[in-house]
């Protein structure tokens, strides 16, 4: 059985972990505000998500939006705007509480029929000398069970998230660490 890679991109070789890819695919399902926060009208969308409940207002807390309600009532009366730190923030929230949010319909989604058909695209080895280049196709596989990689994205934990994963694509076979980087990860739900 392979090892896990340790020094990728020595030769010139190009892409990103896999679980990378995954929780790209992941946020880009979950959907969400797509205006810009550095927008008044992206801001004032994701300061109603965030502020709309009790429970809302304890996730963004949680999640690092820890300003004052009489400072969140002046950002949403328009009266003063939040500092470049504060928009990062309230953004770096709204992402962790709409995963929070989502993960559970998410799942239901992915693990439905039987499970999700995932395609694998291979690293980029262009830049790769042409004797150091290994063989790597394009590959799809069917990922039954997506318990543990959805519970890490929307924990927001990149370590459990990449051991997930890199369990998940030993499915693969013998060769299953030539797809540890990837350019691209694409399945649908």
């Amino acid at each position: 059985m392979p090892q896990r890679t340790i020094d990728f991109g020595k030769y010139g070789a190009r892409g990103v972990k896999g679980s990378e890819a995954v929780a790209r695919k992941l946020d880009e399902l979950a959907g969400g505000i797509t205006t810009p926060v550095t927008a008044r009208r992206g801001l004032m969308a994701r300061l109603h998500y965030l502020t709309r409940t009790a429970h809302a207002r304890k996730a963004a807390y949680d999640a690092g939006l820890t300003v004052t309600d009489r400072t969140l009532k002046a950002w949403l009366d328009g009266r003063r705007s939040p500092s470049k730190a504060n928009l990062e923030r309230v953004e770096r929230a709204y992402r962790s509480v709409r995963r929070q949010n989502v993960a559970r319909h998410l799942l239901r989604r992915l693990n439905s029929s039987g499970g999700t058909r995932v395609e694998i695209h291979p690293l980029n080895q262009s830049q790769v000398p042409r004797p150091l280049q290994r063989v790597v196709e394009y590959r799809t596989m069917n990922v039954r069970r997506w318990d543990r990689i959805v519970a890490a994205w929307a924990a927001g934990d990149a370590r459990e998230l990449d051991d997930a994963w890199t369990d998940t694509i030993v499915d693969l076979g013998s060769q299953w660490g030539q797809y540890e980087y990837v350019t691209n990860i694409g399945f649908a739900a």
